[in-house]
């Protein structure tokens, strides 16, 4: 964040003069100190020579794309947001340049509301933190614990992701801290002094949704007895967290959509719409992608949604990090049950380390939960956790020599492959996606194979 007493200096780097006296005039008149350059190699310069707080650049230079000077940026001054103007007319510039890591992107002709409303935003980002926090040593529920690859990687991310004003959508299995994800992404955000409003999608009735997310005015229908604004004017300025999206029925992606689109939302009853600033966060534990493929979901609206993709990793692709985990969800029960320290055993912290989680972090405050309330001792082993290991199973066997050798051929391949798809289903409780990827095929690949053998297993898809 800018220092109140500094005044801020940004750099335009353009080579259109009227580009350049309209950027300059606009940030002179808001108090800003402004450096101009014509192409890349004049932004260098400057950027070598002194420091701004924020980068206004064209998409097409002299010489070169004004992506190719985001990616300067990005490596020698990683602190500096920039902002990439783009033609009228080429929304996948401006997808490139979010992706790229650029803040935020203004499109030709250039709004001075915009303008404004983007050099504002991009001053009010937080620092970056010197150093890490060390997840050793916090009890601060908001941050995704561990020092495994994977946790280092996701928030490294998620730090990159703070700095953006792209939509982001947040893939993973139930329970793998999407919300928490989320929460982090705003709070490190130029909008972490706005509300984040976060929704399960799921949990609204069909009849309500359009009134809960425009709002509606005293009198729209009947009940309407005062007011309400609904998420997205509560959310003006803000985060939205759309949770479980793909639970909306399409009726109401539509709705959505236009509102995304256009920026405006107007309450039930209303005649006016109301402009909105929103960033937009959503996130489920489907394939959205195949939702799409299915007619399940727009394909207009995930291209919107899905403007960066922030995966989560499964509990169990991150074994190492489990007892700092455990042990801090310990720590906070105790805290808020007002009793004294529990700890973990080696043996029990073996088994939680040895355990696959389909839950992920969800099912092991749950097991820490249980196991605590039946729990009447300080130290918790094997027998207070109540948890059964499930062992590896053995390998089908391919031996010709084996009683299969009678079978005639086809029968004996299908046997196989019958083996092989139970196998691959028992392992991922009955997840015909991860199923799917353990044996190498497409889940479409997957559903054909099961109807020619006639396996009619459920399914917790």
């Amino acid at each position: 964040m800018v220092n109140p007493d500094s005044t801020p200096h940004v750099l335009i780097v353009d080579d259109e003069p009227d580009i350049i006296e309209l950027l300059e005039l606009t940030l002179t008149r808001m108090g800003m100190n402004v450096t101009s350059a014509l192409n890349i190699e004049d932004a260098k310069t400057q950027l070598q020579s002194q420091s701004f707080q924020l980068c206004l650049t064209d998409m097409n230079l002299p010489d070169g794309s004004g992506l190719d000077l985001l990616q300067y940026i990005t490596r020698h001054c990683a602190t500096l947001p920039v902002a990439v103007i783009t033609a009228y007319g080429t929304p996948e510039n401006a997808v490139a340049a979010l992706k790229a890591g650029a803040f935020d992107y203004l499109a030709k002709p250039v709004s001075l509301k915009q303008l404004r409303t983007l050099v504002k935003s991009a001053l009010s980002l937080p620092p970056i933190p010197s150093e890490e926090t060390n997840p050793k040593n916090t009890n601060n529920q908001r941050a995704l614990l561990g020092e495994s690859q994977p946790m280092r990687q996701l928030r490294a991310t998620i730090e990159k992701l703070s700095r953006s004003q792209a939509a982001v959508y947040i893939s993973g299995e139930s329970g793998s801290g999407k919300e928490l994800a989320a929460r982090m992404i705003h709070e490190r955000s130029a909008r972490h002094t706005q509300p984040f409003v976060p929704v399960n999608c799921g949990a609204i009735p069909e009849n309500l949704m359009e009134s809960e997310f425009f709002g509606y005015k005293k009198g729209a229908f009947t009940g309407a007895d005062k007011d309400h604004d609904g998420f997205f004017l509560t959310a003006n300025g803000g985060t939205l967290f759309l949770d479980e999206v793909a639970d909306l029925p399409l009726a109401m992606q539509v709705k959505l959509l236009r509102v995304i689109q256009e920026k405006q939302v107007r309450k039930l009853g209303e005649t006016q719409e109301k402009n909105i600033d929103v960033r937009i966060i959503s996130a489920t534990h489907k394939n959205l992608n195949e939702c799409v493929e299915k007619g399940l979901f727009r394909q207009d609206l995930y291209y919107r949604l899905n403007v960066i993709e922030l995966n989560m990793p499964p509990l169990r692709s991150m074994r190492e990090d489990v007892p700092l985990i455990a042990n801090n969800i310990l720590e906070k029960i105790c805290r808020d049950s007002a009793r004294p320290v529990c700890q973990l055993d080696k043996e029990a912290l073996s088994i939680l380390t040895r355990y696959d989680f389909p839950g992920n972090v969800r099912e092991l405050e749950n097991i820490l939960e249980r196991t605590l309330a039946l729990c009447t001792e300080n130290t918790i082993g094997k027998q207070e956790l109540q948890l059964k290991i499930k062992e590896p199973q053995k390998p089908i066997s391919t031996d010709i020599s084996n009683t299969n050798q009678r079978l005639p051929l086809q029968d004996y391949l299908d046997r196989l492959e019958r083996d092989s798809i139970i196998n691959a289903l028992e392992q991922t409780r009955y997840n015909r996606t991860a199923a799917a990827k353990i044996l190498g095929i497409t889940v479409r690949s997957m559903r054909y194979r099961m109807e020619r053998l006639g396996l009619n297993l459920r399914n917790n898809n």
